[in-house]
């Protein structure tokens, strides 16, 4: 009950539709308690006392009651119904907003597969406990309160007799409960990681044909397949082993009844309409205790999924905003690192240690290392993907703390390593963080980016539909429609991730060229491998296992014959072997 007190904001709200099913439930459980009182004056009044009279009067009270019910349970199971899919639709936007605000620490860990079996397979399970769930619940209290009362009319110590065996059925009924729930919960835990390598290896499918491991894949499947089917089995163990003793229980009942009910008979303290009226609703008492471990199966369901999903809920944000936090359209782009450490994890070394450096407005800075050594935390802490453990970033001199989320990023421009296109049109995906860009702001951004050309070629040209993480395109053009994406924002604060890792030696030329106007009058943070790519710097951070160990322009560093020094000769004599072999890399 803990689980939906947690996210009871999430139904409440639509209470209306839950007290219209609840009152039509009313209205379709009494007409069935009714019944077997018809059922009980047709066998007394009209079978033995042969009054026919009456025959007609309760053909009509069947017809009619028959109708009502049929109407009552539609619109119960109806508003039911939308009380669930109501609720849920708020719920999974809601998860789906978390997740887009949640920090990259978050995703550090999470699976893919996990996140869209919580967003999907959780979702719908807690949907149908609103659904149904409550409602069989209710059905339960309200159809054993009724035939109990009506049973203690017609017999007192007959029905005492006939539910003695209740307590012991509450008692399994609680036991299996129990041992279901953890049982549910390892279910929807192993579906999460069958849907993670499902995910997984769909999107690494280029990368499973190219080592030849699909032996391999098709082994870790089948584990993780195995694993959701026992599961699965022992779910179904626990189960089967509490179905039949609940159902024993109720037979017990049924066979107390007819022994003590006969007895009663045949003694004249009780008719045989009342024997067959009791004999009914006994039946609708123990169906619904039976039934009631489908609604713990149910329940146990929903709670196990609704866990999960209060697990996104309450996720913390990490990313702490200032309350009156500073806005603005357009910053001047000063970058100031003042003794900046960062470490991920407690049981990690620090990533970047005691960082300390300054990039005045319009000025552009090269960050060169090995891999590892810290390039791209810098640029993640510029963004604000990541805190600082110590220390302090500024950007115009104020803390970027002090920026709301939605100014900093909008004034920077982030070229990652690996480019990411969406499903869409290469116009969307140029315009994505510029929506209300206009066709000449696009074709300008993609000409800078040298991707204009290429894009006339296509047969939609800017209109052309791209698969899913722009299937279609090379390596190089995904990176400079990337590239023209970031432009089109026209960022204060430019960052390229190794922007052209993915390109050949005469297209990084062309696309240095066109990004010298771009990053003319625009603060730039260049992340490379190759020296071609920031040698024109106004400053090289040298990044050795998150310390700078070397700073200053190309000329500077290259005659201080340090570890810039070692790169630029390795590159270059790699460069004249290629120039000498008559070929190239």
């Amino acid at each position: 009950m803990e689980t939906l007190r947690k996210l009871k904001d999430f139904y409440w709200p639509y209470k209306r539709y839950f007290f219209i099913s609840l009152l039509f439930l009313i209205v379709a459980t009494a007409i069935t308690v009714i019944y077997p009182v018809l059922l009980k004056i047709t066998i007394d009044e009209v079978a033995l006392n042969k009054n026919y009279k009456l025959v007609s009067y309760l053909a009509l009270g069947f017809v009619g009651m028959m109708g009502v019910k049929g109407l009552a349970t539609f619109i119960q199971q109806y508003y039911g119904d939308v009380f669930g899919v109501s609720a849920v639709y708020k719920l999974r936007n809601s998860l789906y907003e978390k997740l887009q605000y949640l920090p990259f620490r978050y995703y550090d860990n999470a699976k893919t597969g996990d996140l869209m079996s919580r967003l999907t397979a959780d979702v719908e399970g807690f949907r149908f406990f609103l659904s149904y769930g409550f409602s069989e619940l209710l059905r339960f209290v309200l159809m054993v309160s009724l035939c109990f009362g009506v049973m203690m009319y017609y017999s007192i110590p007959l029905t005492l007799v006939t539910l003695a065996t209740l307590p012991f059925l509450a008692v399994v009924v609680f036991q299996f409960d129990k041992k279901v729930h953890p049982a549910f919960r390892k279910v929807r835990k192993s579906f999460g990681q069958l849907n993670t390598n499902v995910q997984e290896n769909i999107s690494g499918i280029n990368t499973v044909k190219s080592l030849s491991r699909e032996e391999f894949e098709i082994n870790k499947f089948n584990k993780a397949n195995r694993d959701y089917k026992e599961m699965s089995l022992m779910t179904s163990g626990i189960w089967a082993k509490y179905f039949p003793l609940m159902e024993l229980l109720g037979n017990l009942s049924v066979v107390a009844l007819l022994a003590y009910g006969g007895y009663l008979v045949i003694g004249n303290q009780l008719t045989y309409g009342e024997l067959v009226a009791f004999y009914s609703l006994v039946g609708y008492i123990l169906w619904p205790i039976i039934n009631l471990g489908f609604v713990i199966n149910m329940f146990s369901q929903a709670k196990a999924s609704g866990e999960r999903l209060l697990e996104i809920m309450e996720e913390e944000k990490h990313i702490e905003v200032n309350q009156n936090p500073i806005m603005k359209d357009n910053l001047l782009g000063a970058v100031d690192f003042r003794h900046v450490t960062l470490q991920y994890a407690e049981e990690d070394e620090a990533a970047l240690e005691d960082v300390s450096f300054t990039v005045k407005p319009g000025k552009v800075v090269g960050l060169i290392g090995a891999t590892g050594s810290g390039k791209t935390s810098i640029t993640q802490l510029i963004t604000r993907f990541y805190e600082p453990t110590e220390g302090e970033i500024r950007i115009d001199n104020q803390s970027v703390k002090d920026y709301s989320l939605d100014t900093l990023r909008k004034n920077i421009g982030f070229v990652l390593q690996e480019s990411f296109l969406f499903s869409s049109t290469i116009r969307a995906n140029i315009a994505y963080g510029n929506p209300k860009a206009s066709m000449e702001a696009i074709i300008d951004a993609a000409k800078r980016a040298d991707a204009h050309d290429f894009i006339m070629e296509l047969p939609a040209q800017y209109d052309t539909l791209l698969g899913e993480r722009g299937m279609g395109l090379s390596g190089g053009q995904k990176q400079r429609i990337a590239i023209a994406r970031a432009i089109c924002i026209n960022p204060s604060i430019l960052i390229l991730d190794d922007a052209t890792s993915a390109v050949d030696m005469e297209t990084e030329f062309k696309i240095q060229a066109a990004l010298k106007d771009v990053m003319r009058d625009r603060t730039t943070v260049i992340i490379a491998h190759r020296i071609s790519s920031l040698k024109h710097a106004d400053e090289i951070l040298v990044l050795d296992n998150g310390k700078v160990s070397e700073r200053g322009t190309h000329e500077q560093l290259i005659r201080r014959k340090g570890t810039y020094q070692r790169i630029y000769d390795i590159q270059f004599q790699d460069k004249e072997a290629v120039s000498l072999a008559g070929g190239s890399i």
